[in-house]
């Protein structure tokens, strides 16, 4: 499949997704506190989300149950909200939603400390953090898609952490998950030459300890191996032809 190659109007459509997921985004982190269960936090994203007149991308999709992935602690992505997990205090929170507007995705995540967090709980959320802005320097016409994967990877990994190799991030547009995909490390080719109008939802997963992952009973939930904290920041982002624009960051 090619990576598609967005149109003028397109957009537009893809800009005001992420203004809103971004809205959205600021808006759980308010009201992520101890003592919420995650399905609560769930059923308030589902109501911003259609607040904004936008659905949920991830309701149903591919069978998933909950309008956004909640996942704690170890949980590395795609934590099913429930009522009984309950958010205590000193837990890191990844909150990663998507939104539909008028056909077009916007896809994003945010890991947040809850009350005092140990002070490894902190660094990696920031690193993590970080490593995204790394990867977005490399994010210009010209370069290459491997140029964006080492950069995020490299920098990760020069704190000791591990960087997830199971899951990757993806190309966005009329699909929630389209062509190309984005790994956070170093690749083995170059990839794709990155040309204006391309869109991505570009997103390391770093974990504390190990690299390696797993999968719990229910089928979504990832957990790393060894039980480390991970953290996930993501946002959908446009090439330009000067350079990027990160569409789910309010400026």
């Amino acid at each position: 499949m090619s990576v598609t190659i967005k149109s003028a109007r397109e957009i537009e459509l893809m800009k005001k997704a992420g203004e809103i997921l971004a809205k959205t985004h600021d808006e759980l982190e308010t009201v992520l506190k101890p003592g919420i269960s995650t399905y609560d936090i769930n059923k308030i994203a589902d109501e911003i989300i259609r607040s904004y007149g936008c659905v949920p991308s991830f309701l149903n999709y591919n069978g998933f149950p909950g309008s956004i992935c909640i996942s704690l602690n170890d949980e590395v992505v795609h934590g099913i909200p429930s009522k009984k997990r309950i958010v205590k205090e000193g837990d890191i929170v990844s909150l990663d939603a998507g939104v539909i507007w008028k056909g077009y995705h916007s896809d994003a995540a945010r890991t947040h400390a809850v009350g005092k967090v140990s002070d490894e709980a902190a660094k990696l959320i920031e690193v993590t953090r970080e490593s995204f802005f790394k990867g977005i320097e490399f994010c210009k016409p010209g370069n290459h898609l491997n140029d964006i994967c080492s950069a995020i990877g490299e920098y990760a990994e020069s704190f000791g952490y591990g960087v997830v190799r199971d899951l990757v991030g993806h190309g966005i547009g009329t699909k929630l998950h389209e062509s190309p995909d984005i790994p956070n490390f170093r690749m083995n080719r170059n990839g794709i030459k990155l040309e204006p109008g391309m869109t991505f939802a570009i997103e390391p997963m770093i974990n504390v300890g190990r690299p390696e992952v797993e999968w719990l009973g229910d089928n979504w939930t990832v957990v790393t191996a060894d039980g480390s904290l991970s953290a996930h920041y993501e946002n959908t982002v446009l090439i330009t032809n000067e350079g990027c624009e990160i569409l789910s960051l309010i400026k």
